[in-house]
C-alpha cells in the first residue's frame, strides 16, 4: 500500500530541508569567497584594469547572496520530493556544479589564474543548465529558481573573458607588494 503525504507534511519537509540547504549553500559560497580574498580589497584585483561591463563591486555580494539563497531553496525543493523519479541524478548534478562554482573564486582571486577560471566558468555553464533541466523534471519551480543563476554565470563568463583581454600580463601574476617605508 502507498501512503501519500498530506500538504502539511510536504510543507514541513520542505521547511526542514530549507533550514539545512539554504544556510549550507550560502555558507559555502561565503567561505569560498572569503578564503580566496575575493573582492575589491584584493591587491592583485585592485590593480587590474576593469572592463566597461564591470558593475559596482557591491553588486557581487548582493547578487551572489540572492543566488545562493535561491539555489539552496531549489535544492530543498528537490530533496523534499522523496521518491520522485530523477531526484538522485538532479542532486548529484547540483553537487558537481556547486563544487565547480566554489572553485572559481580561489582560482581567480587567490591563484590569479584568469584563464583557468575562464575554463571553470565555461564548464560550469552546461552543468548549471543540466541541473536546471533535471531540477525542472523533479519540481518545475526548483528548475526556474536556477534560471537567474544560469544567466548570471553566463554574464560572469563574459566578464571573466573581458578581464583576460584587458589585463594580458596579469594571468598568474603575483600580487603587488606594498611599498616598505623606512623612517630614519
Amino acid at each position: 500500500m502507498r501512503y501519500l503525504a498530506s500538504p502539511a507534511q510536504l510543507r514541513a519537509s520542505l521547511m526542514r530541508w530549507s533550514l539545512f540547504t539554504i544556510p549550507l549553500v550560502l555558507g559555502l559560497g561565503f567561505l569560498s569567497g572569503r578564503s580566496a580574498g575575493s573582492g575589491p580589497d584584493n591587491p592583485w584585483f585592485a590593480n587590474l584594469v576593469k572592463p566597461a561591463l564591470f558593475p559596482p563591486p557591491a553588486t557581487f555580494g548582493i547578487v551572489w547572496s540572492v543566488l545562493y539563497l535561491m539555489m539552496g531553496l531549489a535544492l530543498a525543493m528537490v530533496l523534499s520530493a522523496r521518491g520522485a523519479p530523477g531526484r538522485p541524478g538532479a542532486v548529484a548534478a547540483f553537487i558537481v556544479q556547486l563544487l565547480l562554482n566554489l572553485a572559481w573564486s580561489p582560482v581567480f582571486f587567490a591563484l590569479h589564474r584568469m584563464v583557468v577560471a575562464q575554463g571553470i566558468i565555461l564548464a560550469l555553464i552546461p552543468l548549471v543548465a543540466l541541473t536546471l533541466f533535471l531540477f525542472r523534471r523533479v519540481r518545475p519551480a526548483a528548475g526556474w529558481l536556477l534560471a537567474p543563476y544560469l544567466a548570471w554565470v553566463c554574464f560572469a563568463a563574459v566578464l571573466n573573458f573581458q578581464f583576460i583581454q584587458a589585463n594580458p600580463g596579469a594571468d598568474g601574476a603575483a600580487a603587488p607588494q606594498a611599498a616598505v617605508r623606512v623612517n630614519l
